[in-house]
């Protein structure tokens, strides 16, 4: 069930990929889709700390999968996509998946990202979601455009609260060695059968399990996504109906229709910053540990040496060349999804739940805006080459030497998180209080000021069921969410290091950050092509060969994840 808040903007135009991810994560998470995540970290290797956990060593440490059966999607997943219900809830008649309560109401504390301002300790949602869990939780809720820092220093410190959220794109630098040091194991309370007594834990599915395990150890409770999550070329259907515009279906379409529909008099541009699909276009790798691959010629490459790679770049300064992007997108200034509501673009890429975000805000205010994601296709018009994204890219984590109470009850939160759609406590966790966080109109939840402000991203960040979507308001829109992701799930592959949570040797931390600035500067026509090829060479001899030689033990002892 999805909240009928909008969903967070995309920040900035051209945003940096962890910014990119930060702003949209609450939006994810709300709507239990997906979206590629940076460097997924954890295992272990020769340092214990360092590589990965994979195959039957992994498959000892999991969770008995137990799927839920409360309530059958009407779009089952297919192809590593989200499930999808489109019907109507008749919220009279939700069960409890839980009967009983787990929590036996021991106070324990909470450490979260936070996107907004925080209610208060005391609100009617904390309050209620504490009876009905039988929890007593105290929510130490940072900023989460700045949790990094903070997540760094809490792990360097001597005090570390009982449970802390971890994003997988905050696991860089030393947070990823000091995870595995300050968080204990779950396998006592999780591997095998014991998982039977969290039946909603049990009901995540093994793949993103696979990704909780940090140091060779279950450290983390996954929040699931959908495998077949990528980055969503949004356009404006209402716009290209009325114009007669056809939607283009090769890199050299979109360019010359994106010529056509540019009208600088006119204050309308073709589109925003299209970097991030343009590696859909051209198949290039995610970034982070998803980059490495072993390919047909049996040798194992990472995503800037894979010869799309500058073939997307290339194409994406083309657009910036043609004056067809939004000069405020080629400053990266203001927000492109605000750009895009105003009609002054008529394409613009983020993740998938701005498809509802966009739909719920415009709503009222403009009911002719109609928002559509468009299919990506191939470099040569044809089918796309597109990659998985991992099973799971955010956490909870118990710290070392939580008392057995106090496990027990976080496990609970836990469990009560990831209840699946259809439920009592789903709906709780989603909507908040009926009569005080939102009201029941024509059978669809809809949620007050209040329950706009209370009921955001906290109890969401614990852990999440398997992956869907459903917008009883806007039912249409789950509908096409899934179908989107079930065509390009079509025309998915995964890498050789899918679904391996894996740390690398911190002298390698680094490496790659160049990159990100890099093609920012190339595709704005303020670097030479000269420029990225260098980078590319100074990649290899300052490590990149070296991280190979690394990469390729791992694999060889842990096996390929594709």
């Amino acid at each position: 069930m999805t909240p009928n808040a909008a969903a967070p903007s995309s920040g900035p135009s051209g945003p940096s990929r962890r910014s990119f991810l930060a702003s949209t994560a609450v939006a994810t998470a709300v709507v239990a889709g997906g979206m590629p995540l940076l460097a997924a970290c954890g295992g272990s290797g020769g340092d214990e700390r360092e590589g990965a956990t994979s195959g039957k060593a992994a498959d000892k440490l999991l969770p008995t999968f137990a799927a839920s059966t409360v309530a059958r999607p009407d779009i089952p997943s297919k192809n590593g996509s989200s499930a999808g219900y489109t019907g109507k809830v008749d919220l009279a008649a939700l069960t409890a998946s839980v009967p009983e309560k787990l929590g036996t109401g021991a106070p324990f504390k909470i450490m979260s990202p936070y996107w907004g301002s925080p209610p208060k300790a005391d609100c009617a949602y904390y309050t209620a979601l504490d009876a009905a869990a039988g929890t007593k939780i105290t929510w130490q809720n940072q900023d989460g455009n700045t949790y990094g820092q903070k997540l760094g220093a809490v792990l360097a410190s001597s005090s570390i609260p009982d449970m802390v959220v971890v994003p997988g794109w905050e696991l860089v630098g030393k947070i990823p060695n000091a995870v595995t040091a300050k968080f204990m194991d779950l396998g006592p309370y999780l591997a095998g059968d014991k998982v039977k007594k969290y039946p909603n834990l049990a009901a995540i599915p093994s793949d993103s399990w696979r990704m909780g395990i940090f140091g060779g150890a279950l450290r983390g409770i996954p929040m699931p996504a959908a495998s077949a999550s990528f980055i969503v070329p949004y356009y404006r259907k209402d716009i290209f109906d009325k114009k007669g515009y056809s939607v283009p279906k090769s890199p050299d379409e979109f360019l010359s229709w994106a010529k056509e529909a540019t009208s600088a008099k006119a204050k309308v541009w073709a589109c925003g910053d299209m970097n991030w699909t343009a590696w859909g276009i051209f198949g290039v790798r995610p970034s982070g540990t998803l980059g490495w691959n072993i390919g047909s010629d049996g040798k194992l490459t990472y995503r800037v040496e894979q010869p799309e790679y500058l073939e997307a770049l290339e194409w994406t300064r083309k657009l910036f060349d043609a004056g067809v992007v939004h000069p405020d997108d080629k400053a990266r200034s203001g927000d492109a999804g605000n750009r895009f509501t105003a009609g002054q673009i008529l394409v613009f890429n983020n993740d998938m739940s701005t498809w509802y975000g966009k739909t719920a805000e415009q709503a009222a205010s403009n009911p002719d805006f109609e928002i559509e994601g468009m299919d990506i296709f191939g470099a040569d018009g044809g089918n796309p080459s597109l990659w998985a994204a991992q099973p799971a890219g955010i956490w909870s984590m118990i710290r070392k030497g939580a008392s057995k109470t106090t496990i027990e009850n976080a496990l609970a939160a836990a469990d009560f998180a990831a209840a699946p759609y259809g439920t009592k406590e789903r709906m709780l966790v989603d909507y908040g209080v009926e009569g005080t966080h939102y009201t029941v109109k024509d059978g669809v939840p809809v949620k007050n000021d209040l329950g706009n402000s209370e009921v955001v991203n906290a109890w969401v960040m614990l852990a999440a069921p398997a992956p869907y979507y459903a917008h009883p308001d806007f039912p249409d829109v789950a509908r096409k969410q899934v179908e989107w992701q079930q065509r390009m799930g079509a025309f998915m592959k995964k890498t050789s290091t899918y679904g391996m949570n894996i740390v690398e040797p911190t002298r390698y931390a680094n490496l790659s950050s160049q990159f990100e600035q890099l093609e920012i500067d190339y595709v704005r026509g303020n670097r030479k092509l000269s420029d990225v090829q260098a980078a590319i060479s100074t990649w290899k001899s300052s490590g990149g060969d070296k991280l190979r030689d690394w990469y390729k033990q791992l694999i060889d002892k842990n096996g390929s994840g594709n």
